[in-house]
């Protein structure tokens, strides 16, 4: 059974489930005492369901719960830090270096099951947020957890690991998560943290406050912080080899050079090359052209660097709520993040335009024109870096109001973030200028002569480290700078109600149905230079402004058939227009309680995700590490990405069959297998492989010299709908209460491990990605197992938690086993990158009680990765996976929270 017909079946599953259903019932007289008197239990929303249940429901769909307690207990400084923790997570963008986050240096998003950064709806108390308007190197937009709310303020995060698009609608198709602030806070509690690393000058320090107050009606609740992070750069810890992280375009450079019966060959620089830190690469024995040397000066441009961003942070967050005396209640919420972070970069990118160096050039040993193969400024000279300047602002209210079998509400959210992305690069035009001697700003390139007056020369060869060194003015003049400024505006109205419609076994049946319209804005005004496409590297980009409606009907019918058995049927209908058309999505769920001990869930649903403004109409220039194939080396290359009218919506279907059980007292056990099953999965087509599949088709692969065999400068590719995508697996977790003379002591275990993770790719083919980072295909490193194992105690006024943290072994398809890339294949398998593991652990101590004060103290002292374990070698730019380990080691913190 394909994919579509497994989604028209559940959705005939889903539908008569609902229509079948006595809705006459409706129209019922009001409900009688008893049934009144059997819910004075208090009832609250859960994420997953909008229809309220006891706090001890039992959801049929997965949920996993991080409260406040334990997100102190793993010394969370930010989102990303919990949800790095996570099992159910990987591959997501937490390490904001230059070859995996571009341009979204401090952000950080979420990425469960694999399936994408931006398959994971985000809410804030049960409210979409807006996505960051600077897109990931693969054209994703997703939801900044860096700008969402101070830590502080978080009472818990809720995470739906089963698809939920049913209920929530697009972007919902691994599963929610859903961070809940604290509610009707009364007092003041305020923080500090101190973070200092074992490497470099990496350290963090964190000041956060909160404020509530509460009257006879209503609460009113502030929260401020303020994160300051220093950089970590590769020089302070180099993971990488020297040839991981080297360009053969540097300074000193290469050129081209027509040798009569030999062609264009690349002659390192006759003025020096090793001498000024360059690192020759010769591709012919030396003096096979007498006084020249054939190949590449090298560059190591990995120094420059960062691991960690240099950032700041700035974030509020402001909530209201009012009780009126018919039962109606208002809230109010508005919160506003300021992020601001500098990445380390070169001296200067490579230039990818092929300048020509006139035979005339004073400096030029050649005597003849020659192609420049190389970059403005290299060995030498101060790094570059790259700036990105984040404001989010949010604003959402609703009015909730109870009747007498159930509650509505109405609620109105409006979001944008502003983003500015700034990098210098060399501007084409100019720079060619100044090779002719026609540099400078106050230079015509008309009416001047080369050389002369306010016209000089760009030296570019190694004499310019000693003999004739380049201006300022002359370097000025071709020097720009690519400025990115997007805006993402999120714009949201739902309405929706809850009630009790007839009664089964295990009491009363409820209904909820809503409404909801959205409109996602997206524009990128880039600046006039990239415009005009002026920038030798970055290239430049023409303006994107774009927007989607989307109308949508829902509705969730909870079932207690049973004491024992509770069903959950959902359907959701959303309508985008245009191309992108309707989608009905239906979710069926059933949890069943075989005894007080062991009870079963299971769940299947489809999930529609549409193509985004960005993606449909969007496009980007990254900069990506390639294996050429037809040079037989690795090249640092700009890849240019173009949307794609044509692009059809994701689809999926998802399944989950769980067991909990709870043989005595204390001792919890469960277990879930899910799956996903994805078509016209919307990919943008994976550099490598597009290189791969024609490494000579001009009009997709640009090289310098000859278009056939010269050097790679840039690769043009597109999204596209990949044509499937299905993964599986097996998640467990475990704790266990032992209480002591001692004190209690609570051992726990969770570990997700992944038995399928197959793709196939539109240029790869079919893989077998469990186990593999997938560099060569569309998708993300996917080690098999993930593991925490822990212990917590508690004592009196003391408390401790030890953390051992598994990620197990997995095979690089960049690297072949004997450490050589993978150029045409590997006879004898993959490099296998190791497993690893490491160990934080954190004590606790109530000084308020210890010494007895009005006020509570508390103090912790802990350590994340204590044995500062290096992250696994990977032959690829900055030495390390970024999308599943940690480069920063071990790192050292304290915290005191003071309550009043």
């Amino acid at each position: 059974m394909n994919l579509k017909t497994r989604k028209t079946a559940v959705a005939a599953l889903v539908s008569a489930a609902l229509l079948c259903s006595p809705l006459s019932a409706l129209a019922q007289e009001s409900q009688d005492s008893e049934k009144k008197e059997a819910k004075d239990v208090e009832l609250i929303l859960v994420t997953g369901s909008f229809v309220r249940r006891s706090e001890n429901f039992e959801s049929p769909s997965p949920l996993a719960v991080v409260d406040s307690v334990a997100i102190d207990a793993i010394g969370a400084k930010n989102i990303a830090d919990i949800t790095q923790t996570l099992t159910i997570n990987t591959g997501a963008e937490n390490n904001p270096d230059a070859f995996t986050q571009n341009a979204t240096a401090g952000t950080s998003n979420i990425n469960l099951r694999g399936l994408g950064v931006a398959s994971t709806l985000i809410l804030l108390n049960n409210k979409r947020q807006v996505v960051n308007a600077q897109p990931t190197n693969e054209g994703l937009n997703f939801v900044d957890t860096s700008s969402l709310v101070p830590m502080i303020a978080i009472d818990r995060m809720e995470v739906v690991k089963d698809g939920a698009s049913a209920l929530y609608g697009s972007d919902a198709v691994a599963g929610v998560v859903n961070f809940i602030t604290k509610r009707n806070y009364d007092g003041v509690m305020v923080s500090a943290d101190y973070q200092d690393g074992a490497h470099g000058n990496n350290k963090e320090y964190i000041l956060q406050g909160l404020w509530g107050a509460s009257g006879d009606n209503g609460n009113v609740m502030a929260a401020i912080s303020y994160t300051n992070r220093s950089p970590l750069f590769l020089s302070d810890r180099r993971l990488s080899r020297p040839e991981d992280d080297t360009s053969s375009l540097g300074n000193p450079a290469s050129y081209f050079l027509n040798i009569p019966g030999m062609g264009a060959l690349p002659i390192i620089d006759p003025y020096g090359c090793e001498e000024y830190g360059g690192s020759p690469n010769l591709l012919a024995p030396s003096g096979t052209i007498p006084g020249l040397d054939i190949g590449f000066c090298g560059f190591d441009f990995g120094k420059f660097y960062s691991y960690v961003a240099d950032e700041s942070r700035v974030n509020t967050y402001v909530s209201a709520n009012y009780e009126f005396e018919n039962d109606i209640t208002w809230t109010a919420e508005f919160g506003m993040a300021r992020n601001r972070a500098q990445r380390g970069g070169a001296p200067s990118f490579p230039i990818l335009t092929s300048p020509i160096v006139p035979d005339y050039h004073p400096q030029n040993p050649f005597g003849q024109p020659v192609a420049f193969f190389g970059r403005a400024e290299g060995n030498g000279f101060e790094g570059d870096p790259a700036n990105t300047e984040s404001d989010t602002f949010r604003f959402s209210t609703n009015l909730q109001g109870v009747t007498d079998s159930g509650f509505w509400e109405i609620s109105y959210t409006r979001a944008v973030n502003d983003f500015v992305f700034s990098v210098p690069d060399v501007l084409n035009t100019e720079f060619q200028l100044a090779l002719y001697g026609l540099g400078g700003s106050n230079c015509d390139p008309v009416a001047g002569t080369p050389g002369e007056g306010n016209c000089e020369f760009y030296n570019p060869f190694a004499t310019s480290y000693t003999s004739s060194p380049n201006s300022d003015y002359v370097v000025d003049s071709f020097t720009g700078k690519q400025v990115i400024d997007s805006k993402a505006d999120l714009e949201v109205i739902e309405a929706f109600t809850s009630f009790d419609v007839f009664e089964v076994g295990g009491g009363y049946a409820a209904l909820a149905l809503g409404v909801q319209y959205r409109e996602n804005q997206l524009s990128q005004d880039y600046d006039e230079l990239s415009n005009q496409d002026s920038f030798t590297f970055v290239i430049g980009n023409p303006d994107i402004d774009g927007s989607q409606d989307v109308w949508a009907a829902f509705g969730e019918l909870a079932l207690p058939l049973t004491d024992d058995l509770d069903v959950q049927v959902a359907l959701r209908y959303e309508d985008y227009g245009g191309n992108i058309g309707s989608t009905v999505d239906p979710k069926l769920a059933v949890s069943y309680r075989a005894n007080d001990t062991l009870s079963f869930r299971g769940s299947i649903s489809t999930s529609f995700r549409a193509p985004t403004v960005f993606l449909a109409q969007g496009g980007a220039t990254s900069l990506q590490q390639i294996l050429d194939p037809v040079q037989g080396a690795v090249a640092f290359v700009a890849v240019r990405t173009s949307g794609n009218e044509e692009l059809k919506p994701e689809e999926s279907t998802a399944y989950n069959l769980g067991v909990s059980f709870e043989p005595f007292r204390d001792l919890s056990l469960e277990l879930d297998y899910w799956n996903f099953a994805f078509e016209d999965l919307i990919i943008q087509e994976n550099a490598q492989a597009v290189l791969n599949a024609d490494p000579t088709d001009p009009d997709r692969i640009v090289r310098a010299g000859d278009p056939l065999t010269g050097p790679l400068l840039q690769i043009n590719n597109t999204y596209v709908n990949a044509s499937e995508l299905e993964t599986s697996g097996l998640d467990f977790v475990a704790s266990y209460k032992l209480e002591t003379e001692a004190g209690s002591f609570t051992p726990s275990l969770n570990a997700t491990y992944i038995t399928k993770y197959d793709l196939k790719d539109p240029q790869a083919g079919n893989i077998d990605g469990a186990g593999r980072r997938n560099f060569n295909n569309i998708g993300v490193s996917s080690p098999e197992l993930r593991m925490n194992l822990g212990l917590a105690w508690q004592h009196d006024i003391h408390a401790a938690n030890l953390f051992v943290r598994y990620i197990s072994s997995y095979d690089d398809d960049q690297n072949c086993s004997d450490g050589t890339a993978n150029l045409t294949g590997c006879a004898d398998g993959f490099y296998e990158i190791d497993s690893h593991v490491t160990v934080d652990a954190q004590y606790n101590i109530d000084l308020g009680a210890l010494f007895e004060t009005s006020q509570s103290y508390v103090l912790s002292l802990g350590g994340i990765n204590l044995f500062d374990e290096d992250p696994p070698q990977l032959f690829t730019n900055s030495g390390f996976d970024s999308k599943v380990h940690d480069p920063r080691g071990r790192q050292i913190y304290a915290r005191l929270a003071i309550e009043f």
